[in-house]
């Protein structure tokens, strides 16, 4: 602050001023960020510190806490770019995916060996997959053996999670060893577990929740026609009547299920539809008349299923344990009803840990793992069961998130960014600033000066602010020009900075949109970790946060985990950077309900999705599908809109206004090919040195097969460059 004082009165030069004018300041710098992490890596807090000098990705990995939510899955490398354990804790080291490098290998040009999508773009692990899905079987198979449980483990996985056909297919596939089934909430989510059960075990469930009419009970009762071991699940009392009616009517033995509104409740956010005032569910009441009901038609054997969700994220094992006991109580008492009583199901709930805290009291982590979760269950039902001398049910769960949500990877590239504005000291022109400010403008500039003499920083910041607001006012007056008002914004940035005051976090544009890609951000503030991809080797020097494409003030990312409202970031660079200048960054457990929920605001689309195997090439990856995301012509026709039309249009209008020149049949033609084009891209922008439009217009999947491989080999491609492709 002497050095603002020596402006006003040159006469007296404080001690410093010229080093602080030549950049030396003697000034404590301010430190960009910090890192309170408190995950798993070794390294301290004081390492991570941003006056450290050297930096390796070993900090990084603690900055962003990787190690806390990303473990076993996710890692850092010793290039800096972060990588995929498509195994989990059993991943070998030559088996880790660089994500920079299936990036590389998707967005670079047919021409050199790449597929030319473009980004955003969705990367799909199902190796992850499978993963997850034998851990979750595991943990309960260990638990069951531990606890002298005398029944089995047998899980659904509930589609409306994640709904596309190929998650959905592998996990009937995966899953067959064990009878995973799958449980659907609507009429077209029973089509596609009816379609995809098929392909899966004959012993597999197939789970209807959900508010159900006619049609909806009539197609899950063919369901069992066509031997698929269906499950109809009571949401409301009503519906008994008409499963009762239908399955006469059909002569088909229906199963039955009823869900319970249990009173033990999650009070998160995601336990809105738990408690007995909850949304779906039968209360104790509405169970009687049930089982009534179908005693009275000779129809209780039919009843054999309790299902009941105490709510998404259970925060901790004691909440767990509370609601399954509950549930056990009223699955023995059905027993003693007379119902042939055989799976309780658990809903959904298993949590996953967004931020890396492993805390159970927030809505963004869970304090326990896959195995205490299962422990937990398994433990609290034998209890119940025991003494009441009944058999110990089949478990079901319905854990979708814990299932896809960590084998999926948003990745997305950040097109530029917001410059620094404080001008250096020696730009400061004072008597320009001076010449057009009114009185009290005046005295709010000479009562900063006088505070920056005595080091009064807060009375500093206070003058500076109220100097500023005059001159607000005055402009809107227009007694000062927009020259001056600029001027006299850059003093008081500069009288923030010096004086060590925190510096407004630069606002980075990227290539994506929130409302599409991550809405539950924007719906209910959902928080997803978002990372930088690569130069992780670098000390991150600014923080920023993240701003979409879309023309909405909401279409920005300013909350991330740790509950910080900026994101460390490394300046955007023209050249070099790892990745021929660009910068990509990706959103990390998002594989639950985002792709399902995204809309269309501003008529941006979804983005390319590629799914990516471990395979043993020189890059430990093979790209088995791909799909450019959908075009502007395709976001249209969702709007009701018919691209076809338009272009022809368009294509007539070009002609009357720019085809005079009858000569000139070639440039009219690159006019109607422009429209054409635009028509058949994506909406999201394209780097100059893009060349995502051979990907374009594919109209479906394209597939790697070895002729583009070969294609890439003979294109001259050093044998670091040259990828594993297996045929799809």
């Amino acid at each position: 602050m002497p050095a603002l004082a020596c402006c006003v009165d040159a006469a007296v030069a404080p001690p410093g001023y010229a080093a602080f004018i030549a950049g030396d300041s003697s000034l404590t710098a301010a430190v960009p960020f910090s890192s309170s992490t408190t995950t798993t890596t070794t390294v301290t807090n004081a390492s991570v510190n941003s006056n450290s000098t050297h930096w390796s990705p070993a900090h990084s990995s603690a900055l962003y806490r990787i190690d806390g939510w990303g473990a076993p899955y996710f890692s850092v490398n010793n290039s800096g770019n972060i990588t995929v354990r498509p195994y989990g804790t059993d991943t070998l080291a030559h088996q880790e995916i660089d994500l920079l490098k299936i990036v590389k290998k998707v967005s670079d040009p047919k021409s050199v060996g790449g597929l030319g999508l473009q980004l955003p773009l969705i990367v799909r692990l199902p190796d992850v997959l499978k993963n997850r899905l034998e851990s979750l079987q595991s943990a309960f198979e260990l638990a069951i053996q531990a606890h002298g449980y005398e029944s089995r483990y047998q899980g659904v996985y509930p589609v409306k999670c994640n709904q596309d056909r190929f998650v959905v297919e592998d996990i009937v596939k995966f899953g067959m060893p064990f009878r995973f089934g799958l449980e659907a909430g609507s009429k077209p989510e029973l089509l596609l577990a009816m379609s995809c059960l098929c392909k899966g075990s004959p012993e597999a469930l197939l789970i209807c929740n959900g508010f159900k009419d006619a049609e909806y009970i009539s197609l899950a009762l063919l369901a069992r026609k066509l031997a698929l071991n269906t499950i109809i699940v009571l949401e409301q009392e009503e519906e008994v009547n008409l499963v009762i009616d239908i399955s006469k009517k059909l002569s088909v033995r229906p199963v039955i299920g009823v869900r319970a509104k249990l009173r033990t409740k999650h009070s998160g956010h995601f336990g809105s539809t738990s408690g007995e005032k909850g949304k779906f569910g039968l209360t104790t009441a509405q169970i009687l008349r049930v089982v009534k009901k179908l005693q009275d038609t000779g129809m209780l054997d039919c009843l054999q299923l309790l299902h009941f969700h105490i709510g998404s994220q259970i925060p901790s094992t004691a909440l767990l344990q509370d609601g399954v006991g509950e549930a056990a109580q009223i699955y023995s008492e059905l027993v003693r009803l007379g119902a042939d009583m055989k799976v309780i199901d658990i809903g959904g709930g298993l949590g996953i840990d967004y931020d890396g805290s492993k805390s159970g009291n927030s809505d963004l982590s869970v304090s326990y793992g896959l195995q205490e979760y299962a422990s937990a269950v398994v433990n609290a039902i034998r209890f119940v069961c025991d003494r009441k001398s009944i058999k110990h049910p089949i478990i079901c769960s319905e854990s979708g998130r814990a299932i896809v949500s960590h084998h999926s990877i948003l990745i997305f590239e950040a097109m530029s960014a917001s410059a620094p504005t404080t001008p250096a000291m020696n730009q400061i022109n004072l008597p320009f600033i001076m010449e057009g400010l009114s009185e009290d403008a005046r005295a709010d500039y000479w009562n900063l000066s006088d505070a920056a003499v005595i080091h009064e920083n807060e009375t500093c910041l206070l003058y500076a602010d109220q100097l500023k607001q005059r001159c607000v006012e005055q402009f809107k007056e227009g007694t000062l020009g927009i020259e001056q008002l600029a001027a006299v914004d850059g003093l008081c940035d500069l009288v923030s900075k010096v004086i060590g005051a925190s510096e407004p976090a630069r606002t980075y544009h990227v290539n994506l949109s929130v409302f599409t890609s991550i809405p539950d951000f924007w719906g209910i503030g959902q928080i997803f970790p978002v990372v930088p991809i690569h130069r992780l080797d670098e000390r991150p020097e600014v923080r920023g946060v993240l701003s979409d494409l879309t023309c909405d003030s909401d279409g920005k990312i300013d909350k991330f985990i740790g509950g910080e409202t900026s994101l460390p970031l490394h300046e955007l660079e023209g050249s070099g950077g790892g990745a021929n200048g660009r910068y990509y960054l990706g959103m990390f457990l998002g594989g639950a309900y985002e792709e399902a929920l995204g809309g269309v605001h501003n008529l941006f689309s979804g983005p390319s999705v590629v799914r990516v195997s471990q395979s043993d090439g020189p890059h430990s990856f093979a790209v088995t599908r791909a799909m450019p995301g959908p075009s502007c012509g395709d976001v249209l026709r969702v709007m009701q809109h018919e691209p076809e039309l338009m272009f022809e249009t368009l294509k007539r209008r070009a002609e009357e206004f720019c085809g005079q020149d009858h000569g000139n049949d070639g440039a009219n033609a690159a006019l109607a090919s422009s429209l054409a084009r635009s028509f058949h891209n994506m909406p999201y922008l394209v780097a100059v040195s893009s060349c995502s439009l051979t990907a374009m217009n594919t109209n479906g999947f394209y597939y790697c097969n070895e002729e583009d491989y070969n294609a890439a080999v003979e294109s001259g491609a050093s044998e670091d460059e040259q990828w594993s492709f297996c045929c799809a």
